[in-house]
């Protein structure tokens, strides 16, 4: 009898999407995911224009023209400086969200997007194209900050049945992010000679509307009873997420998940590498982060006219075929979580790599007999798109699919405990 009314309580407290849950959800997703995926491709069309400012700019100051090696270099760094940015983005985030917290991170990061929207806005009218490459480490830092803290956050305010569903949405902001950011850099639009420095600058507007925003909702649940010791707010913040006062069971199970991590104590990265238990497991890590990484995905998406106009493509057409590869990604994005659920994870991503493998190795044979053979063009484009198709349902798809991040900020040994009888 008492295993029955257990198990009608817990029938009954099953997580729920609440409005707070959803608008925090969608805020902080808009607010930093949405700028990841923006910000890869917005200096795709509008590079043509782009460079010519570059060049005219390097005229106006040295009285000659810019020389075409200097040209590709400093374009090369304007589009590398983003990644690289991401880079120490990524290595900031465990002192951050310890310090700040995890929705106090997302919000001390939209200076990293404001300030350098504000930059690239401005960049003509001072005549500076140096103002745009560190402006794209700024905002690089922006996305490697968010790209880790949001699934974080998220994760940590979703109950254990929405994890799943709540963990697919900053990688669909991303991609919707991506195809706004081609959308935009049509020429009728945002991707001409006047428009493009509007381009860049809009990355501050979900930037701004989160920091407006966000602040009204709660904080990590786990973070404040976990690390803050503050059980009161960690309470108030858990019902406010669920709906319901009676969150006893929840507060209990993360008080046991941390003494469970106290009682093992926290991995050094050498004992991680040592331990043969979890050799097998560390590998299969490293292996999948570094074929999501190296596949060669973010070169279309920064060089999409380019790879297109190479492939065949009329001028004029290019900038469709690359919005059109945008609305493919996104639809794939979406379709790969209902596909997951009747295949598998191991499956998906062993046939997404497989798809991205065949599609590259069909596109450089359709590239080599392009001038010789009338219809190779459009293999080569076909190519292209069966690549993003592979790696929507594979590689990029991973993070959500393979679990979410709910706890622990990188590898740093924060101070916790749960509270006992409030803060």
């Amino acid at each position: 009898m008492k295993e029955s009314m257990e198990l009608d309580k817990s029938v009954e407290h099953r997580g729920r999407l609440t409005a707070v849950l959803a608008l925090a959800t969608l805020i902080s997703a808009f607010g930093s995911s949405f700028q990841y995926g923006y910000n890869v491709a917005a200096v795709n069309s509008p590079a043509p224009f782009m460079q010519q400012f570059y060049n005219k700019t390097y005229t106006d100051r040295y009285k000659e023209p810019m020389g075409q090696d200097l040209l590709t270099l400093l374009w090369s760094l304007t589009v590398s400086m983003y990644p690289l940015g991401g880079f120490f983005g990524s290595l900031m985030v465990a002192p951050l969200v310890n310090k700040l917290g995890r929705k106090g991170t997302l919000l001390f990061n939209n200076i990293f997007s404001i300030v350098p929207a504000i930059m690239m806005g401005v960049s003509e009218i001072a005549k500076s194209y140096e103002i745009i490459i560190v402006a794209r480490v700024i905002v690089g830092i922006c996305a490697g900050l968010s790209s880790n803290v949001v699934p974080m956050y998220l994760g940590e305010l979703a109950p254990k049945n929405l994890r799943g569903a709540i963990g697919i949405v900053p990688q669909l902001f991303i991609t919707i992010g991506i195809l706004a950011a081609q959308v935009m850099g049509i020429r009728n639009i945002l991707g001409n000679s006047t428009g493009w420095t509007i381009m860049l600058g809009l990355t501050g507007i979900p930037a701004v509307i989160e920091l407006v925003l966000l602040p009204f909702f709660p904080e990590s649940p786990r973070y404040m009873l976990i690390q803050k010791r503050d059980e009161k707010n960690s309470r108030k913040a858990l019902q406010r997420l669920r709906g319901w006062d009676d969150v006893d069971a929840e507060m209990e199970e993360m008080c046991l998940e941390d003494q469970s991590e106290q009682a093992e104590g926290r991995l050094s990265v050498f004992s991680l590498l040592s331990q043969r238990s979890l050799r097998w497991q560390l590998v299969s890590i490293i292996i999948m982060n570094m074929g999501q990484q190296l596949s060669g995905v973010n070169a279309i998406y920064y060089y999409a006219d380019s790879i297109y106009g190479s492939a065949g493509v009329n001028e004029m057409d290019v900038q469709y075929v690359t919005v059109g590869t945008g609305a493919v990604n996104v639809f794939m994005t979406i379709a790969a979580v209902f596909i997951v659920e009747s295949s598998g994870r191991r499956l998906l991503l062993l046939l997404g790599f497989g798809i991205c493998c065949g599609a590259c190795v069909l596109l450089t044979v359709a590239l080599n007999f392009q001038e010789s053979v009338s219809w190779m063009p459009y293999i080569s484009i076909a190519c292209v798109i069966i690549y993003v198709i592979g790696h929507a349902i594979g590689p990029s798809g991973r993070d959500f699919r393979w679990g979410g991040t709910s706890g622990g900020a990188g590898g740093h040994v924060v101070k916790r405990g749960c509270a006992r009888g409030g803060a």
